[in-house]
């Protein structure tokens, strides 16, 4: 990578303030539609839990589990993070966080924060996946209209041709698969939050509409500290009634390591009418 500039580092930077409590500014790097990308939204959630966590212990814990609960979506501008200590342990640590915009609640999460393993694997089931998109992976590319903003700009992406049968007009099964890292600096614990939340709907492939489909819930296990390189993004989904739908998404790193595990309910796009 040449540049020097580091997009992510950049939009999840936190200022601290007193009583637990912190700010940030969504700005036009990773928007999906001109909102701010729910993977970044959950980045400044953890970033806030673990900060608190880091003052109370008087060490750094990495991400263990982010759990989160969106209301609503906020502006671009300033949010604000307020937290609080659930538990404070040797092992596991607790923090709630509520983002909030102009006084109004827009995203809640639980953050715990603990020591990732360090060590092999006693268990690993194997991907297929190969660690880096080969020639024919579709890259995501930034709007011509707005070169410099959103998540295509941002990260480096591509997909798995063969996963993304909507793009060709077609229909399949709700799975889609791609490749992901971050310009300008290697692949922490929260890129791999970010990245479990970053491939298209896998609804998309089933056919009808497309569109924003809003995130309800997202739960992440983060399992271990990214090598740097490509992440591999797997998400699936096992049901589709209704208006709602879930995705699977598992995110692995250039060894093969497990690093993020997501599960998310989300709302099917609404209809156009």
């Amino acid at each position: 990578m040449t540049t020097t500039e580091r997009p992510f580092s950049t939009a999840t930077a936190l200022t601290a303030h007193d009583g637990g409590r912190y700010t940030a500014e969504l700005g036009t790097r990773f928007t999906i539609g001109g909102k701010a990308h729910g993977g970044l939204l959950m980045v400044l959630l953890a970033k806030a839990g673990l900060a608190r966590l880091a003052s109370e212990l008087g060490r750094e814990v990495d991400p263990v589990v982010v759990s989160t609960e969106f209301l609503r979506a906020p502006e671009l501008g300033t949010v604000d993070l307020d937290t609080e200590v659930v538990k404070l342990g040797r092992q596991a640590s607790i923090a709630t966080v509520r983002m909030a915009q102009a006084g109004r609640l827009v995203l809640s999460a639980t953050v715990t924060g603990g020591a990732l393993p360090d060590a092999d694997p006693r268990w690993l089931v194997p991907t297929e996946m190969p660690a880096e998109p080969p020639a024919d992976a579709q890259e995501a590319v930034p709007d011509v209209r707005t070169p410099g903003e959103g998540l295509a700009a941002a990260t480096e992406a591509r997909y798995d041709a063969g996963t993304m049968a909507f793009l060709r007009g077609e229909t399949g099964d709700p799975q889609i698969r791609g490749w992901m890292r971050p310009r300008g600096e290697d692949p922490d614990p929260l890129f791999a939050l970010l990245a479990g939340d970053a491939l298209p709907p896998t609804l998309f492939n089933l056919g009808g509409d497309f569109g924003w489909a809003p995130t309800v819930q997202l739960t992440a296990l983060l399992r271990a500290h990214p090598a740097p390189g490509w992440l591999r993004l797997e998400s699936r989904s096992e049901m589709v009634a209704g208006t709602w739908f879930d995705e699977d998404c598992t995110v692995r790193d250039s060894r093969g390591m497990i690093v993020c595990q997501a599960r998310q309910l989300a709302l099917a796009p609404l209809p156009h009418s």
